[in-house]
């Protein structure tokens, strides 16, 4: 972790205060103060308005979820800079509207980035057509995030797409990207512009919608954070990002009335700055504006529950019997993976070595759907649902003979080919 966010934790441990008299978590249960806090997982939820931007810091792993508006792009780099920074390992864009991915052709142009993830959404603005023109440009990988995917960021740390589904709802906030984060006993909800119906659908599918940490859907619009949604997340803190003197009357009083029925403690963008969320995996600590503003151990969680996915999602990173190297190439660069399972088998942070291991190719966040093969080809080019890229300028593969292996995310030799 970089220097700034250890003097952040420090700072929560030696400065927390009592949380306000009357906030309570789900359940009647106060918070428990406690001391002397350190964690891994620091989510800062950055001020940039009218618009959304928050940055995970994970150990040495970093994820940016938007950027705001155009004009925020430098205030974010800034930022980021300012939290040591060096690279960003995900970028992650929840949907075109320009108060989420303004500001995230200024970021990608500052930092070195290992991977694009968007709705998959076509969306006809200038603004969009010249991000995705620029993730091309400089050889970023794009995956279209869809419901059941995981982003692997670190082993310890679960990154789960609850949405879009595998249909899309077919609006542009409603498909907005939906990522639940867990570390040990805590977990973030980050919702993007989502609403009501893809609420009703995360419910439906039998997600687990439980989290410690909710960033409110759109700017707390009437049109999301339904009573129903926030039973289910029951959050013990809520960040709306939201502009001072909004046009649209962000956040809606009703929205905020739900929240507060709900006993989550609530910090907004216009009045508390950038506010600042750490966990150690067992306990929250929070700033607002700069300032340490509670510590808090949220109530004893129910275990865990696996998200039920659809037939067409992963359902698992376990081995599958299904899944093998079923063509090596070796004068075309080219492996392919087949599924032959009944079922999808994400494939996210597995990887293809060649003989000796001297090279290694990680999939990205990536699932193979039951029936279907991918070709991961050694060179640069276009990423597409049966085409990965490794990205090598030079040649993987030995001509007059190799042998390419197959392993799971951990590190389980699952298919071994001979070519």
């Amino acid at each position: 972790m970089s220097p700034a966010p250890l003097r952040l934790l420090l700072c929560i441990a030696l400065c927390g205060c009592i949380i306000a008299a009357g906030c309570s978590i789900p359940g009647g249960q106060q918070p428990e103060i406690v001391s002397g806090l350190s964690g891994d997982l620091v989510v800062h939820f950055i001020d940039v308005g009218q618009g959304d931007s928050i940055l995970l810091q994970f150990r040495d792993k970093t994820m940016l979820i938007d950027a705001g508006e155009r004009g925020m792009g430098e205030r974010v780099v800034a930022y980021l800079e300012s939290q040591g920074v060096k690279q960003i390992d995900v970028v992650v864009a929840t949907h075109a509207h320009s108060d989420h991915i303004g500001g995230l052709a200024t970021v990608i142009s500052a930092f070195p980035v290992g991977r694009f993830v968007d709705a998959g959404q076509a969306h006809p603005s200038a603004t969009y057509e010249n991000l995705l023109a620029l993730v091309e440009e400089r050889g970023i990988p794009y995956t279209a995030a869809e419901r059941g995917q995981a982003i692997a960021l670190d082993p310890d740390l679960e990154v789960l797409v609850f949405n879009p589904a595998v249909q899309p709802i077919g609006d542009i906030n409603e498909d907005s990207v939906v990522l639940k984060a867990t570390y040990g006993d805590i977990s973030y909800l980050f919702t993007g512009d989502a609403g009501k119906p893809a609420e009703e659908s995360m419910a439906a599918a039998g997600l687990d919608l439980d989290a410690d940490v909710l960033k409110v859907g759109h700017h707390a619009s009437r049109y999301a954070s339904s009573a129903a949604f926030l039973s289910a997340v029951s959050p013990a803190i809520s960040v709306i990002f939201v502009g001072e003197g909004n046009d649209y009357g962000h956040p809606h009083e009703e929205v905020l009335e739900r929240l507060r029925a709900a006993g989550s403690r609530v910090y907004r963008t216009d009045l508390d700055g950038t506010v600042v969320v750490a966990t150690d995996g067992r306990t929250l600590a929070v700033t607002a504006g700069g300032a340490p503003a509670a510590t808090v151990t949220p109530a004893a969680a129910t275990p865990a529950m696996t998200p039920t996915m659809t037939a067409t999602t992963p359902a698992t990173t376990a081995p599958s019997p299904g899944v093998s190297i079923t063509g090596l190439d070796l004068r075309d660069e080219v492996v392919t993976v087949t599924n032959a399972g009944a079922a999808a088998v994400n494939l996210t942070g597995w990887t293809i070595t060649d003989e000796g291991a001297r090279n290694t190719y990680t999939f990205p966040v990536f699932a193979l759907d039951a029936g279907a093969g991918v070709t991961v080809h050694s060179g640069a080019g276009n990423e597409t649902a049966a085409d990965l890229y490794w990205g090598r300028e030079s040649p993987v593969w030995n001509n007059d003979g190799d042998t390419a292996t197959l392993a799971d995310a951990n590190g389980t030799t699952v298919s071994i080919l001979e070519g």
